[in-house]
């Protein structure tokens, strides 16, 4: 199994505990931010569910039906995640308003307070483990996924930090008001996750550091006298470059592909942590201009 998929397994396992304890002791008490960690959490059991199936299908091999992968399950999968983050985060706010208008009183403090001390410590091992993965794979979904447990280590805190204050001082506002402030925090934290993933549902370009490094790479290829055309998109954990190299008129076109398929080695190795999938175009003279409508 991919490394990348037992940290989905890892992260199931973990939302499914967490779940358990907060949905128990959120009814018993009362507490929207208990609630609102609890409701956060069946909603990371059911994202990395997902991303175990988006994991899994993305790495099939390419068939007669997609004929270029299933790579862009992963930036799917990152959409849907963080659109999760944000309606919970809506959901939240809902209830945080709710318990304004309406008082109620928090009850079982202690119990409440030593289920998020355990939630905490739970979720930071949780974390560090995602970005280990994160690190050595690159892989967008386990970043994304990363992301989203963070937000929760930090509501998990915010959460224990009211619930002493509300044991202390018996201002039970408190409550909604943090319910508040995690609801605009978690849909603040999910705007990027989703920005990523659309960009590159979108064939985004590689960054611009990326494509110098290519340019950088063709323009010192002394084998070919020029290049035009030059494409980039990015799709998961897929790199396509696509591009016209240029040769001098009497190169054979047996020499020309040793230099193309040459090209292609080196620009692998520009990216080693990914798949780079190259097409090049071998001219034999500077077309650019000819078929500039066409690109």
């Amino acid at each position: 199994m991919r490394l990348e998929k037992k940290a989905t397994v890892v992260s199931m396992a973990t939302a499914t505990v967490l779940v358990m304890m907060k949905m128990i002791v959120g009814i018993m008490s009362g507490s929207v931010a208990v609630l609102a960690s609890a409701i956060d959490s069946l909603l990371d059991l059911s994202v990395s569910m997902f991303n175990f199936f988006a994991l899994h299908n993305s790495e099939k091999e390419a068939d007669d039906k997609f004929n270029f992968g299933r790579s862009k399950i992963e930036p799917l999968a990152s959409v849907i995640e963080g659109t999760i983050i944000s309606l919970s985060g809506l959901f939240i706010l809902y209830e945080a308003l709710v318990k304004i208008i309406h008082a109620r009183e928090t009850e079982y403090l202690n119990t409440s307070i030593v289920v998020m001390i355990v939630s905490i410590v739970i979720t930071a091992a949780l974390v560090a483990y995602l970005n280990h993965v994160a690190k050595k794979t690159d892989n967008m979904v386990i970043r994304a996924d990363a992301l989203h447990y963070k937000t929760d280590l930090f509501t998990n805190a915010a959460i224990l930090l009211a619930l002493v204050l509300i044991s202390v001082t018996s201002f039970g506002i408190i409550d909604p008001i943090l319910g508040i402030a995690i609801a605009f925090y978690m849909i603040y934290s999910a705007y990027p996750i989703i920005k990523e993933g659309v960009l590159m549902l979108l064939d985004v370009a590689l960054e611009k550091e990326d494509v110098e490094k290519i340019k950088t790479l063709l323009e010192h290829e002394k084998r070919i006298t020029d290049y035009h055309f030059l494409k980039t998109r990015i799709s998961g954990s897929d790199i396509f470059i696509s591009v016209h190299i240029v040769f001098n008129v009497s190169i054979s076109l047996y020499d020309a592909h040793l230099v193309s398929d040459d090209i292609e080695r080196q620009l692998k190795e520009l990216f080693p942590d990914k798949e780079v999938h190259s097409i090049i175009h071998l001219d034999p003279y500077d077309d650019s201009e000819i078929n500039e409508d066409e690109h």
